[in-house]
């Protein structure tokens, strides 16, 4: 398993008490470390160029590996950025294999809450499209520069997805980035594939290369439904 957006395993030790796994130095830390920081704040441009990152690695596990590979745990804190501010996928310890014949598994809840697939707590078949969730989410806290939960906020901002597809239903997306000068179109269009990827549905949310393929601006994105409705896929 290797690729340009997965944290590198240089080397491992397994010797009696002696279990180590050592990998790559990432000198700049986790992405959670600078996306919530309000002094570290990246710009638009470099955020959306993390996004497109973890996009490409997400894909690799899903379609690219001899092994196809459910992370099972996609989150800023284990996204770590190396020192050319390059995003890669860390932490593999709940990752689930599939069987070359095999597109689901069911298993015990895995992952972070406020990450976690829906499909998890209603105990159905896990799929690939529980990382498109979990990625989902997360973009809409790179757009946001905030934690998908945050209490300390008024009701109708606390949870950030709800509050994301209220603002992009009233055309009030601006509110999303605060003063950050960014062209709405582009807020817009990176608003409506979180808001595809957060689907309640797993079949309605695009696969992995699509929605690189939508982050690089090839194809074009439909009108998302708000998350909890049923509708056709993109």
């Amino acid at each position: 398993m290797y690729h340009r957006n997965l944290v590198r395993l240089l080397g491992y030790c397994f010797d009696g008490d002696n279990k180590l796994l050592v990998f790559e130095y990432m000198s700049n830390g986790t992405l959670a470390d600078i996306l919530f920081n309000q002094e570290k704040r990246l710009s638009w441009e470099e955020r959306m160029k993390i996004a497109r990152d973890i996009s490409r690695g997400i894909q690799y596990l899903h379609q690219e590996c001899e092994t196809q590979i459910i992370h099972c745990d996609i989150k800023p804190q284990n996204i770590l950025m190396d020192n050319n501010w390059r995003a890669k996928i860390s932490d593999f310890g709940v990752a689930k294999l599939l069987k070359q014949d095999q597109t689901n598994t069911y298993t015990g809840i895995r992952g972070t809450k406020g990450y976690v697939a829906p499909e998890w707590y209603q105990k159905q078949a896990i799929t690939v499209k529980a990382d498109v969730y979990s990625f989902g989410v997360m973009l809409l806290e790179i757009i946001c520069c905030r934690k998908c939960v945050d209490w300390s906020r008024s009701e109708d901002e606390a949870i950030l997805e709800d509050w994301v597809y209220d603002c992009y239903s009233s055309r009030m997306i601006g509110n999303l980035v605060g003063d950050e000068m960014v062209e709405e179109k582009k807020v817009e269009r990176m608003v409506k594939i979180g808001i595809w990827c957060v689907q309640y549905d797993p079949s309605l949310r695009p696969t992995m290369k699509k929605v690189l393929l939508m982050l690089e601006g090839t194809v074009e994105i439909p009108i998302p439904p708000r998350p909890s409705s049923f509708s056709s896929s993109p």
